[in-house]
């Protein structure tokens, strides 16, 4: 039931009143509105009301019909507004606030004086010149170059005497690609810029070939500052790829060496028989690796002088109709999307070529992910599509349609930093993302149209105690239980979305030894599952990384939440000594290896498929002594200009599932990528 009445609407007049069509000015703040509480209808029935005041509630959004003519004066402050566009329903606006709204941004005060001509007002501020600049001489110069677009690009393409089909194929073509390259005013602006492209050019459209003018102002391909995508533009773009510094041959000198294998040893209670050595001995043999490219290809204004930027997340691309959910040897291709910095890259490991390039100018990438959605794409017709998702310090997620080179969505998940995001290997379009404000959110993102509108849902918050680090969904049961590496410990939490509870605290606290005890409270920043049931997990505690069962550990049975759970220890990897954080880890299941970056660019690999049997059938003891590394790949003599970089910290390594290429993500700004030999 709505929180407004008419007997509340006349009781917060001011003056109070007898009759909604005598209410001049209406005071409907602190009463947590939501959008759904603005009921048009009776909305409609205030048909003189000219100040309105609507600050400190939980709007997200204004309904498209409240129907007030004669508005002049509103108050929208300490709101939860994502959107301004519906604005326009008010055109006799002369005064408007919306200050601390979080979502909202420079680019929608430009488009509120756009769309509200009579707009003199804006959060306190006198905006009339800027207005008539923003409604005048900008509009001028972007229908100039709009024009100027499909003279050059487009107008060719269109046959003298043109069907339907072709006309809606080129209408689409041209909205995308001069939303894309259409450019005025500072970076800063970019989505209002966007935004009015989109319109001038469904302007021009309907005026030259006679279309019908789509009157919604939402833009249909929604991108964010200054996202370039390499191969879209035909030439900024073009020329923004080509500056990518490949800094491995001929500009640097490598010089690869290696440590001597040390080969895990058994311990007293756990022997190994003749044919599992040998198994351990070739495995060894066959990890032997070698430097294939080192890329600076997230470099901020593509300088070569870069190498401050941090490095974070690399994900290998499904491959399309391989049956990927069914065999992970086959689920993925050579191509790695990798993010640090203001940018998103995918790159060709064989060849070491970046295929494609996204840049957001005011953001910092942390995490990457992929999906693969069956997307209608005419027709009724419907395909397999790889979509990939990005986020990062703004909190916001941005999806990228790959094979388009478009990024043609976001969602606006949390208020503060996204440190992880994960697909569910289930449900195409459910995305975990774990933020900096101590959640946890699972999305429905939806499956976008052949128009790319789409919409996404949140179905889930999972509180913690602390920030999550690292998310990882239980292999055996993804739909029911999610693991999180936190600030403050290892925890879980049930995800089943037949529970009636929306917003749900921790169900389990991991304990872990620290020397003689057993502790909950301590950083874990590397969380990943070896194989079904053994999780991998690495504590802030000096060269601790321990691998533990979820099944022998976790009591589903017992009831209540925040209970608190020994970690059932199975081993424990030696590793470096230092005490830096963030260092991550990841796993190859498909080839039973654990991965782990030093502070000293130096690669930690573990072959431990002659353990996991052992450890599967729950006969295998804890191993008495640490488990050595297969390898360890030192990092290469290398020389950028005749010059060594600085302090090489790897942030995170990836293998592909067939553990062919090995991509190295560092501190200072290279990606290094080894091919197995």
């Amino acid at each position: 039931m709505s929180k407004i009445t008419t007997e509340l609407l006349l009781e917060r007049a001011v003056p109070r009143s007898t009759r909604l069509r005598k209410i001049e000015t209406l005071n409907l703040s602190k009463l947590q509105l939501k959008t759904g509480d603005l009921d048009p209808r009776l909305f409609s029935r205030l048909r003189h009301l000219q100040k309105l005041d609507l600050s400190d509630n939980l709007l997200d959004k204004f309904p498209n019909s409240l129907t007030l003519p004669d508005l002049r004066v509103l108050n929208c402050n300490n709101n939860k507004l994502e959107d301004v566009t519906a604005l326009k329903q008010f055109p006799l606006l002369e005064e408007l606030t919306y200050e601390n709204n979080v979502y909202l941004t420079l680019n929608d005060d430009y488009k509120v004086m756009f769309l509200l001509q009579n707009l003199r007002l804006l959060n306190g501020k006198d905006i009339t010149k800027l207005a008539n600049h923003v409604r005048r001489v900008n509009s001028r110069k972007l229908t100039s170059k709009v024009t100027a677009h499909w003279e050059k690009f487009f107008r060719d393409q269109l046959p003298e005497k043109y069907t339907p089909e072709q006309v809606k194929s080129i209408r689409k073509k041209f909205l995308k690609s001069v939303q894309t390259n259409v450019v005025y005013g500072p970076s800063s602006l970019s989505e209002f810029t966007r935004w009015r492209v989109k319109m001038i050019a469904e302007e021009f459209l309907a005026y030259s070939l006679g279309l019908e003018l789509n009157s919604d102002t939402e833009p249909e391909e929604k991108m964010d500052e200054n996202e370039e995508e390499s191969t879209e533009s035909p030439r900024e773009a073009a020329e923004d790829v080509a500056q990518v510094v490949h800094i491995y041959d001929p500009l640097v000198t490598v010089t690869p060496s290696k440590r001597k294998r040390n080969h895990s040893k058994s311990s007293p209670g756990n022997k190994r028989s003749k044919s599992q050595a040998n198994t351990e001995e070739e495995a060894a043999e066959d990890v032997s690796a070698e430097p294939l490219h080192f890329l600076q290809c997230h470099s901020k204004g593509n300088s070569r002088e870069d190498f401050k930027t941090q490095l974070w997340s690399c994900v290998f691309e499904p491959v399309l109709d391989s049956g990927a959910r069914k065999d992970p040897i086959v689920s993925s291709s050579r191509t790695v999307a990798t993010c640090g910095g203001e940018s998103v890259c995918l790159i060709d490991c064989e060849t070491g070529t970046v295929l494609k390039k996204y840049k957001v100018a005011t953001e910092e990438f942390f995490s990457v992910a992929w999906t693969t959605l069956t997307m209608e794409i005419s027709d009724s017709r419907k395909k397999a599509h790889n979509i990939l998702a990005a986020a990062g310090r703004r909190g916001i997620v941005k999806l990228i349609h790959v094979a388009a080179d478009f990024c043609y969505g976001e969602i606006k998940a949390h208020k503060k930093p996204i440190a992880t995001v994960c697909f569910s290997p289930t449900q195409e379009t459910h995305l975990f993302t774990a933020s900096y404000d101590k959640r946890i959110a699972l999305w429905d993102i939806g499956i976008p149209d052949c128009d790319y509108n789409f919409k996404a849902s949140q179905l889930l918050v999972l509180e913690t105690a602390s920030i999550p680090l690292r998310i990882a969904l239980v292999p055996t049961c993804p739909e029911e239980y999610l693991l999180a590496g936190c600030e403050d410990g290892c925890f879980a939490w049930n995800i089943k979305l037949d529970k009636g509870q929306k917003s749900r605290p921790f169900e389990a606290i991991f304990q872990f030894p620290d020397e003689e005890n057993m502790t909950t409270s301590h950083r874990v920043d590397g969380l990943a599952f070896l194989n079904d049931d053994v999780v991998v997990s690495k504590s802030s505690k000096p060269g601790c990384i321990y691998l533990w069962s979820w099944s022998r550990s976790f009591d589903a049975k017992g009831k209540g939440c925040q209970r608190t759970m020994s970690a059932v220890i199975l081993a424990e990897l030696e590793w470096s000594t230092t005490d830096m954080s963030y260092l991550t880890l990841s796993t190859c299941p498909a080839r039973g290896y654990v991965f782990c970056g030093d502070e000293k660019g130096s690669v930690w690999m573990y072959n431990l498929s002659s353990y996991t049997t052992a450890w599967g059938s729950g006969k295998g003891k804890r191993s008495e002594r640490r488990i050595a590394p297969t390898q360890i790949l030192q990092w290469p003599e290398l020389r950028v200009n005749g010059e060594q970089p600085p302090e090489i910290l790897v942030n995170n390594v990836v293998a592909d599932p067939a553990f062919t290429y090995l991509v190295v993500l560092t501190s200072v700004n290279i990606t290094a990528i080894w091919k197995k030999s």
